[in-house]
């Protein structure tokens, strides 16, 4: 767990920027078994991986005052642009939504959204809209099936696709992929969550879909699906539950269950 405001820097940010992951895709999907106020959510979020507020570059410019770049550059706007375009293509999504706060920052926001603009024009099938994101925000918690694909810079993106976890059941069922064009690296959203390490407490569904995200990545489709299918017998069941979802399951139970299932 990184530090809060000392100590050193984020591990991720630093693996997604070494080796250019350079797009997080977060999958948002209702499972049948778990209680939320929201039914049929199914949306994913896609992030510009590497800069943005992100980039590691503030420094105190006079004693009390911090100084902290935001960095966009055309090359990481038009290849998170194609990538969320090309992903919707692809999976058989209907539109992309841009998020965005071009109303503010306008050069810099203004960049990212000339270049989905852009995009968008050699995608005909897809549908493309743009929002403000606290306006997408609003929209989410009032009706999640507004959006399809939501394609945002790097801050947005970590703020939105932990709201939209929040309408499926919480960071414990929720996968992440981040992609590079040489390599990809899959990983729970929630952390380390060194509170509860080794009680034999954590929900091991969002790690469990983030393996089914690697497999579907290495074109191991068949294997991917059969883990969600098991994870989803096993959530539907509702007899071996973790805590956070109301159960009293212990991490091992639920996985044996899942097992079970397989």
């Amino acid at each position: 767990m990184t530090p809060i405001g000392k100590g050193y820097r984020s591990l991720n940010v630093t693996l997604r920027k070494r080796l250019q992951l350079y797009a997080n895709v977060r999958p948002c999907l209702s499972l049948e078994g778990v209680n939320t106020k929201y039914k049929g959510v199914d949306l994913v979020t896609i992030r510009e991986n590497t800069e943005g507020e992100y980039s590691g570059l503030e420094h105190e410019v006079v004693d009390g005052v911090i100084e902290n770049l935001k960095i966009i550059s055309e090359l990481a706007c038009d290849r998170i642009a194609k990538y969320a375009f090309e992903y919707a293509a692809a999976n058989g999504r209907k539109a992309v939504s841009a998020v965005h706060k071009a109303t503010v920052m306008k050069m810099g926001d203004g960049l990212f959204l000339r270049k989905c603009r852009d995009t968008s024009d050699n995608f005909s099938d897809v549908k493309y809209s743009e929002c403000n994101v606290d306006s997408a925000c609003m929209m989410l918690v009032s009706d999640p099936s507004i959006f399809d694909v939501m394609v945002m810079p790097n801050l947005y993106g970590d703020i939105v696709s932990d709201l939209c976890a929040g309408l499926v059941g919480g960071l414990g069922l929720t996968p992440s992929g981040n992609i590079g064009e040489d390599c990809a690296l899959f990983e729970a959203v929630h952390g380390t969550a060194p509170d509860i390490a080794g009680k034999n407490k954590a929900n091991p569904t969002a790690l469990l879909l983030s393996c089914c995200m690697m497999l579907d990545h290495m074109e191991q489709h068949e294997l991917a699906e059969r883990i969600r299918e098991a994870i989803k017998k096993t959530l539907s069941a509702g007899t071996s539950i973790t805590g956070d979802l109301g159960g009293n399951a212990s991490t091992i139970e639920y996985t044996q269950a899942v097992i079970n299932n397989l």
